[in-house]
């Protein structure tokens, strides 16, 4: 990876895991066999030093993940343009890695952990709802072998 430009903006690894913990959905970027890149935004959890996803069981980024699993993910925390300045007031994380789907207790484990950043006050509906509908979604995990983080404060 390249080193960041700008060092002064760089924030130190607990301040980007806490922006990728905290942050409500992130831009999946892909890249398919012929090198066609392919940007989703999604929910994701970040636990255990890696993300996780939910999707349908086929699509566009299921077939470029089989094409090719290396990934970015980037999640955009606070933003705040600053027009008299020219400039913005922003914090942001980029995570790069690969990508893999997962299964049996790790695809459970994950979809609860969905359920409580997403609905935590809906934690009994949602079990259920996994138990009718767990089957029919993929669960991916992000492995990061890259972290950076950018701010401007």
């Amino acid at each position: 990876m390249l080193p960041m430009r700008r060092k002064d903006r760089e924030m130190e690894r607990t301040e980007a895991e806490r922006l990728l913990a905290e942050g409500v959905y992130g831009v999946l970027s892909t890249a398919d066999g012929n090198g066609q890149p392919y940007g989703i935004p999604l929910n994701y959890v970040y636990c255990n030093s890696a993300i996780y996803f939910h999707c349908a069981r086929t699509g566009h980024k299921l077939d470029n993940l089989a094409a090719n699993p290396r990934v970015s993910f980037c999640v955009v925390g606070r933003a705040r343009v600053l027009p008299h300045r020219f400039s913005t007031d922003y914090e942001s994380v980029v995570a790069f890695g690969e990508a893999r789907e997962v299964e049996g207790v790790e695809k459970e484990q994950a979809l609860v952990w969905l359920l409580e950043k997403y609905s935590p006050d809906h934690l009994d509906e949602g079990r259920a709802y996994l138990a009718r509908q767990g089957a029919a979604t993929k669960v991916i995990r992000i492995h990061i072998r890259h972290l950076k983080g950018k701010a401007r404060k």
